[in-house]
């Protein structure tokens, strides 16, 4: 047997790390497309009901208080990790909830975020990435699984849209790439702002129209989303339809409420992404809705629940989750491959 030196013994040499990939939100529009997201979603909702993820609670807190001398917050800062077993990589999102963002005199997103990848094997950090159309896309796609899913019949939806900002306008897109839009009516309290979001759906192609009230939106819509920062309801739930599917994405804490109580009266169903944290928001807090009616929106899915009849109304409740982040990501970084982004190394 052969004895090696001292001075012959090999040791571990320390490989210098590869490069980190940023993609601005151009980058990540050039990635993504909801065609294929919408798959993605779906799996990542299956993974989660599986129990076949890691999600730490989310903290989220007030920021901007003391600011300029504020005496009350300006924002909410969210920190979501969370990784699906099986994929290459995990992620982190860092996320804001500015409302006043939305102002006319500001015009800035109401939500953004930046989303880091990291390596699952080694944890080496892979890519940083704009996270406002990665949050507004994965959430648009609730919108158009539950329409694909939940909505009674087939083929193109009468759509209602309560809210005229980017989610808005996401739920739309992922509605339209997963069951088609025949008429979609937009209502914000702002009229600008109700007129801007139809101008682009129809830029867009999609046959969008503004109207004047929020009852005028819902009533005979075959679905009705509710994408705003209210903190009372939005809409009258007895101008709902039979049959109506109801997707609300926007309330995500106690303090904020889209939907009243007449509308968790006359629904037959109420599914939630995360039943654990949708039972603390407005709409189920403040409606005396009972937690054990939250059915996991991973059932449908699987086919353990679902639309009954054609009659029936329907509740999907949405607080978001970073399993769909994670999910997103990965689906980025595979299409991206090791070329795309701009390099940065530490």
């Amino acid at each position: 047997m052969t004895v090696r030196s001292r001075e012959e013994t090999p040791k571990s040499v320390a490989r210098d790390p590869s490069p980190m990939h940023v993609f601005d939100d151009d980058a990540v529009a050039d990635l993504l497309a909801l065609d294929d997201l919408l798959g993605v979603v779906e799996r990542a909702f299956l993974k989660q009901g599986r129990g076949e993820v890691e999600r730490p609670d989310r903290p989220h807190f007030p920021v901007g208080e003391g600011l300029d001398g504020r005496d009350e917050p300006a924002g909410t800062g969210l920190a979501m990790p969370a990784y699906v077993h099986g994929d290459p990589a995990y992620a982190t999102k860092l996320a804001s909830v500015f409302p006043g963002n939305a102002a006319p005199e500001v015009d800035r997103p109401t939500v953004q975020a930046q989303v880091l990848l990291t390596d699952a094997s080694d944890g080496e950090p892979l890519a940083l990435f704009a996270g406002e159309r990665i949050t507004n896309a994965r959430t648009g796609c609730i919108g158009g699984l539950a329409a694909r899913e939940l909505g009674a019949g087939t083929g193109p939806v009468d759509l209602a849209v309560v809210g005229a900002g980017q989610q808005a306008r996401w739920q739309t897109r992922a509605i339209e790439a997963a069951r088609g839009v025949e008429r979609a009516r937009i209502y914000s309290p702002t009229p600008d702002s109700r007129a801007a979001c139809t101008a682009d759906l129809r830029h867009e192609g999609i046959p969008a129209e503004a109207v004047d009230s929020a009852e005028a939106a819902v009533r005979d819509a075959d679905v009705v989303v509710t994408a705003t920062t209210s903190e009372t309801p939005v809409f009258p739930g007895d101008a709902l339809a039979d049959g109506a599917l109801v997707v609300a994405v926007g309330a995500y804490e106690a303090s904020m409420r889209e939907l009243d109580r007449t509308t968790f009266e006359r629904a037959d169903r109420v599914f939630a992404d995360v039943p654990e944290e949708v039972a603390a928001v407005g709409d189920i807090v403040d409606n005396d809705v009972a937690s054990a009616r939250l059915l996991p929106l991973s059932a449908v899915f699987e086919g353990d629940a679902g639309r009954e009849s054609a009659d029936e109304v329907i509740v999907v409740e949405s607080v978001g989750s970073a399993v769909l982040d994670t999910a997103t990501a990965n689906y980025l970084w595979r299409e991206a491959s090791e070329e795309g982004g701009v390099e940065i190394a530490f």
